[in-house]
């Protein structure tokens, strides 16, 4: 019970004294007139890597309640029709345009049978992201790189509020041991960003007419080797995942006033490289 009382009081103290700076944002919200949208998918192309699952060995009563022993790391998902998941798309060189109207479900974290739920969330630059737990268990919701937060997690329907005021990409994972838990969170500076659904199929509305680069980031699926951290519970060394870098794929698109451009990627295990409609 020490052992866990210093832990929660360090992680506090973490998350008490790590203040990102502010970020700079020059996107600036305007009226748009016969503003346009962009559909499209995300497609696999080839063989589907095989993903090594991570063995659960420990709180096995409430992250394994099937009995499955082992929990994916849910860094590619492929549908039946090659449909990729949790991709995020995106206009590249937008400086003017609708206001800010991200999914507040992008917004929002929670922790469920040791999981994150989502995968992929998008919070506005000086947004606030609602982090919560479901487990009767201690997690704590380690965030590098953008922001810099280690948040324990105690007690279950906890909710933790925090302001994301610098732009980027922010990994979370846990440190209380549970090493296959992982997700993804970028702070952005405008709305137009969107996350493919199970088929891969993604939507950007009300976009100002005209020319502009579409990205399809992947935040990448190889595990590259494996990082030792203590596991602020039982203060025990563990193994977990190292991931490989963000996979991008660009392409130009044209919006027309009152249309409908269609973009659509394929992507694969292969670099990818600039394309073109």
């Amino acid at each position: 019970m020490t052992k866990f009382k210093t832990a929660l009081c360090s992680a506090a103290l973490l998350a008490a004294i790590t203040k990102p700076s502010p970020a700079q944002s020059d996107y600036q919200v305007i009226t748009v007139n016969d503003g346009g949208t962009i559909t499209g998918t995300v497609k696999w192309s080839g063989p589907v890597p095989k993903m090594i699952p991570v063995l659960i060995n420990k709180d096995s009563e409430v992250c394994d309640p099937t009995a499955q022993k082992k929990r994916d790391l849910e860094r590619l998902i492929v549908g039946a029709n090659n449909g990729v998941a949790n991709t995020v798309v995106f206009l590249k060189n937008v400086s003017k345009g609708k206001a800010m109207d991200l999914p507040e479900t992008r917004q929002s974290l929670n922790q469920r049978t040791c999981r994150y739920e989502p995968h992929v969330l998008l919070v506005p630059d000086n947004g606030t992201v609602h982090l919560r737990s479901s487990d009767p268990i201690l997690h704590t919701v380690h965030m590098s790189g953008a922001s810099d937060y280690n948040l324990p997690f105690p007690f279950a329907n906890q909710t933790i509020t925090r302001t994301m005021n610098r732009e980027g990409l922010v990994d979370l994972r846990c440190n209380a041991g549970h090493v296959w838990m992982n997700a993804e969170m970028m702070v952005v500076r405008h709305p137009y960003y969107a996350v493919t659904d199970e088929d891969g199929n993604f939507r950007l509305t009300n976009v100002p007419p005209g020319e502009y680069q579409i990205e399809a980031w992947h935040e990448g699926w190889k595990v590259v080797g494996q990082g030792t951290l203590y596991d602020v519970m039982t203060q025990v060394r563990v193994q977990r995942p190292i991931f490989s870098e963000p996979m991008e794929w660009t392409k130009k698109v044209s919006v027309p006033a009152s249309g409908t451009a269609t973009v659509n990627f394929v992507i694969s295990d292969r670099r990818p490289e600039l394309a073109s409609n």
